[in-house]
């Protein structure tokens, strides 16, 4: 559900809960949960469960993340049935986890049972192992069956975001043959949107969109209207690529293959949607040199938040400490021609201003896909040309003005540096993503904290160097 008319999980049409939906958003949220928490009060449950009934399930799992942990299992209590299960993979994170320990066995057995295999198989993943394996033991044996099947593939893959429920029909059948099979077992697939053909074997020959078959002939075979060019992903592939893939081919579900080309599951674009957004919100904490939270912020407890952070914060002030070594090994140099001391401050910060720019454009480019991770050489051919103009312009300008602080002397210095350090850390930032994924680290690690404080070090060691060798042969030294 969601807006007033959309497609379900299963390409039907939905509609809301009740013919005026109230959309609560914002501060509208926390009053609807203080008037709740009031009815509660009363022991009024009955005009809770009107209240509710009011909203979409985005809604009620935003209203339940409002509650303390005794009370958000009362009030999942009051849900239909018909919705309680989507509320419970839309709260997600940690309300999703601490929701399940209070269920009763009944109820969560009728929980499970609700969810489809891919929802199930996330919040198995999700939760410590003891309350794991007290749910599986809830399954009847050909659920048990599917959920260990699925738990089985690594981390982070595709088959643990697959699902085994989907459509599948023969190429000698009739069109007329395939619809039928469609009407009688459509309800049980997660989309009816794309139907996949297989062999007696179960290896996955070809795709057919929906209205393609609806439109069709019903008498003649289902071979003369399929698509044998089609997209897929191996189930063992991670997940990340599967976003990749759908992206490009525009489906709205993607078929995921065993080795031998097996149809083993589907995985759906709200899935890979929801994976987008995670990937995308760990990218920018790494960005930031923050330890991705995986959780809301909201849900993050303040051990949690300062956990994830103060790690790379001592490390960079680790990494901070070269620059102070550098400094001191050329305090002679400083105190003989103070001047070069104004431009310390413009210099290493154009280095790490240049660097992380690369980096945020390379890291971006590897994420969607434009730059393959073995295509460095190709960004190293485009960065050193960028760097080398970028530096000559801004090594023009500080000149100038070290010109104009210093003399002709410390212009040259500053001139020379400032070009220096722009191209080095414009290549540094290209080419750290690349080096992170060498040795299976995400790129996005090569965050601007990080190449800053490189730069801060790079940067100091290449002015005074230049410096030295400058007024070493001016006389100034």
């Amino acid at each position: 559900m969601g807006a007033p008319f959309g497609l379900d999980r299963y390409g039907a049409a939905s509609y809301p809960m009740t013919e005026n939906p109230e959309k609560e958003t914002g501060e509208s949220r926390q009053l609807l949960a203080d008037e709740c928490r009031e009815m509660l009060g009363r022991r009024d449950l009955t005009s809770i469960r009107k209240r509710l009934g009011q909203l979409d399930v985005p809604d009620l799992a935003d209203v339940l993340r409002e509650f303390d942990r005794s009370n958000r299992v009362v009030i999942f209590r009051l849900l239909p049935r018909s919705i309680s299960s989507e509320v419970l993979v839309a709260l997600g994170g940690e309300g999703e986890k601490s929701l399940v320990a209070e269920l009763t066995d009944d109820e969560a057995r009728r929980v499970l049972e609700d969810l489809a295999p891919d929802d199930r198989t996330q919040l198995f993943e999700e939760l410590p192992g003891l309350a794991t394996q007290r749910l599986l033991n809830l399954l009847d044996p050909s659920e048990l069956v599917e959920a260990r099947l699925l738990l089985g593939y690594p981390e982070e893959s595709v088959g643990r975001l697959m699902t085994p429920d989907y459509i599948a029909v023969r190429e000698n059948w009739s069109v007329g043959r395939a619809l039928e099979h469609i009407r009688a077992r459509g309800g049980e697939a997660e989309t009816i949107q794309e139907v996949f053909v297989t062999d007696d074997k179960w290896r996955l020959t070809a795709v057919i969109d929906l209205p393609t078959l609806v439109l069709a002939d019903p008498d003649v075979p289902v071979s003369t209207v399929m698509d044998r060019n089609f997209a897929s992903v191996s189930a063992s592939e991670d997940r990340e690529r599967a976003v990749e893939i759908i992206g490009r081919h525009d489906r709205v579900a993607l078929p995921a293959l065993d080795p031998e080309g097996v149809l083993v599951g589907i995985v759906t674009i709200d899935d890979l949607l929801d994976v987008a957004e995670q990937e995308a919100t760990e990218d920018f904490q790494r960005a930031a040199a923050i330890e991705p939270l995986g959780m809301r912020y909201t849900e993050a407890s303040f051990f949690r938040l300062y956990r994830n952070r103060v790690s790379w914060l001592i490390l960079l002030v680790l990494v901070a400490l070269l620059s102070s070594a550098v400094i001191a090994a050329f305090e002679t140099t400083l105190e003989s021609v103070i001047a070069l001391a104004f431009f310390i401050p413009l210099l290493i910060g154009a280095g790490g201003n240049t660097g992380a720019q690369s980096a945020t454009l390379v890291i971006r480019a590897i994420a969607t896909g434009d730059l393959l991770r073995t295509q460095w050489l190709r960004a190293l051919a485009k960065e050193v040309g960028v760097g080398a103009a970028l530096g000559l312009t801004m090594g023009l300008a500080a000149s100038l003005l070290g010109l104009w602080r210093g003399g002709i002397e410390i212009g040259l210095v500053v001139g020379l540096t400032m070009a220096s350090i722009v191209l080095v850390a414009n290549l540094l930032g290209a080419m750290l993503p690349f080096l992170l994924t060498r040795f299976g680290l995400d790129p996005a690690v090569a965050s601007s904290p990080l190449i800053q404080t490189l730069m801060d070090a790079i940067g100091l060691t290449v002015y005074f160097t230049i410096a030295v060798a400058i007024l070493s042969a001016t006389g100034t030294l």
